[in-house]
């Protein structure tokens, strides 16, 4: 069983939990109302626009997205009926698929990245000075390939859920 936490690791926890919850709505209410984009639907965009070619196998898109492979078709699926990507075979084999951002998503980009980036400064990277940005990118740019590494094994996952219960106040 895990330790309690501290006060001061339960203070931070929950500022944590609580304004990143906050954050992710404003920013998914904010783009939604100003562009009919997703956050889900950005960060897509933003990735293949990053990549060779604009396109990208489905399994990389989603390791890169943090998403199951289903959840990355569910979203290329949705962005294909609005002519935002499109899927193709893979010319270097045939056999894979990939996203491919279009013209129209590609524009859909660049309309919206003012709009968001505003968003992510009134909401966020205003209120930091050059110290914090310093920390919290040390700290995530740490924990983000380790959680990405991959998802707990059946066992934790069900001892995890068990003593959630238990200790219910480290998640709220």
């Amino acid at each position: 069983m895990a330790e309690p936490l501290d006060a001061q690791q339960q203070a931070c926890w929950r500022a944590y939990i609580e304004s990143s919850w906050a954050l992710q709505t404003r920013l998914e209410d904010d783009l939604r109302a100003t562009t009919g984009l997703s956050m889900a639907d950005y960060h897509v965009l933003v990735v293949l626009s990053e990549a060779p070619e604009r396109r990208l196998r489905m399994g990389e898109l989603a390791s890169r997205m943090v998403f199951s492979p289903s959840r990355v078709t569910y979203q290329i699926t949705s962005m294909v009926k609005r002519g935002l990507v499109r899927k193709q075979s893979c010319p270097a084999d045939g056999r894979g698929q990939e996203a491919v951002l279009t013209d129209e998503g590609m524009a859909a980009l660049v309309a919206a990245a003012p709009l968001h980036l505003e968003t992510v400064r009134e909401c966020f990277i205003d209120d930091l000075d050059e110290t914090e940005i310093a920390v919290l990118a040390r700290v995530f740019g740490r924990l983000g390939p380790r959680l990405r590494l991959s998802s707990p094994p059946p066992s934790a996952a069900a001892s995890s859920s068990a003593s959630a219960s238990s200790s219910a106040s480290a998640s709220s």
